[in-house]
C-alpha cells in the first residue's frame, strides 16, 4: 500500500488525506520536528506567508520585490495574502507587505497528493530593503546543481513541532538533516514519486524533519545557499521516510527570469 503523503503547509482549508507540507486550518500547522529555536539574523531571508492573519507557509526573499516559495503554497489570490520579513515571530515584528502577483511554474501539477515542479515566484507590492542583520536576500543554488548524499543541510520554519500538533508556534525553529540519495528516496516512496526536480533529506531513524506549516520555506547548505524549499513527505519525521524538497538547481534559471 502506498504511503499517505503529507504537504508541509499549514492548512487554511483542510486537505483531506494529505500529509504534504501543506497549509493548515487557521490554528493548525506543522513546524520543524526535532529542532531548536533559531537566532536573530540566522535566516535573514526567511519570510512568513499569511492569509487572514494566519501563517500558512514559509518563503524566501530573493531581492527587494521577489519571494520564492512552493507551488502548493500558491493557491490564493495575490490580494489575499501577506509577506512578513525580518522577524523570528510569524505574527509580529519586522516588515509586512502585500503581494502584487503570484506565478507558479508552468509545469506545476499534483498527482496522488504529490506536488510536482513545486515552485512559485511571488512579487511584492512594496519593496523590502535589506537591513544590517535581520533582512538579507538569499543566494540561489546554481542551475544544474544537485545536493550530494550525506551533505548536511539546515531547514527552518514555523510549522508544528509534532505531526499531531494543533497549535502553531510563533518562534522560528531550525533543524539540520543529511541529504538522502535520490535512489534511496525513490525506494522509500516509489520511483515515480521522486523526480530529478526533487531531492530528499532526513535521518533513517526519524525524529528530525520539516512538517506542515514549513512548506515553501528554505533549506540551505553550510554557506547559506538556498538549495531547496520544503515540499512534501510521508507524515513528519517518520523513520525510513525522508522529507522531500523542491530542487532549486532545477529551477534557478526560471526563478531568475521572473526575479
Amino acid at each position: 500500500m502506498a504511503p499517505q503523503i503529507s504537504l508541509k503547509a499549514a492548512l487554511l482549508v483542510p486537505l483531506a488525506g494529505m500529509a504534504v507540507a501543506a497549509p493548515a486550518p487557521a490554528d493548525v500547522g506543522i513546524n520543524i520536528v526535532g529542532g531548536t529555536t533559531a537566532s536573530s539574523g540566522e535566516f535573514p531571508y526567511i519570510v512568513s506567508l499569511s492569509r487572514s492573519s494566519s501563517h500558512f507557509c514559509g518563503g524566501v526573499l530573493l531581492n527587494a520585490n521577489t519571494v520564492v516559495t512552493a507551488g502548493h503554497c500558491s493557491d490564493y489570490s495575490a490580494s489575499s495574502v501577506k509577506v512578513r520579513a525580518g522577524s523570528l515571530n510569524w505574527s509580529s515584528g519586522g516588515t509586512q507587505v502585500g503581494v502584487s502577483s503570484i506565478t507558479r511554474h508552468p509545469d506545476y501539477y499534483v498527482s496522488n497528493d504529490i506536488p510536482y515542479n513545486d515552485i512559485a515566484v511571488w512579487k511584492l507590492s512594496t519593496s523590502i530593503a535589506e537591513t544590517s542583520s535581520t533582512i538579507k536576500y538569499a543566494k540561489l543554488a546554481a542551475q544544474g546543481s544537485d545536493p550530494s548524499a550525506g551533505t548536511t543541510m539546515t531547514v527552518a520554519g514555523w510549522g508544528l513541532t509534532t505531526e499531531t500538533g494543533t497549535t502553531l508556534p510563533t518562534a522560528l525553529r531550525k533543524v539540520s538533516v543529511p541529504v538522502v540519495s535520490r535512489a534511496t528516496c525513490q525506494a522509500e516512496y516509489g520511483s515515480g514519486s521522486v523526480t530529478d526536480a526533487m531531492w530528499c533529506a532526513g535521518v533513517t531513524s526519524g525524529g528530525k524533519d520539516s512538517c506542515s506549516g514549513d512548506s515553501g520555506g528554505p533549506i540551505v547548505d553550510s554557506s547559506g545557499t538556498l538549495t531547496g524549499v520544503v515540499s512534501w513527505g510521508y507524515g513528519c519525521a517518520r523513520a525510513n521516510y525522508a522529507g522531500v524538497y523542491t530542487r532549486i538547481g532545477k529551477f534557478a534559471t526560471w526563478i531568475n527570469s521572473l526575479a
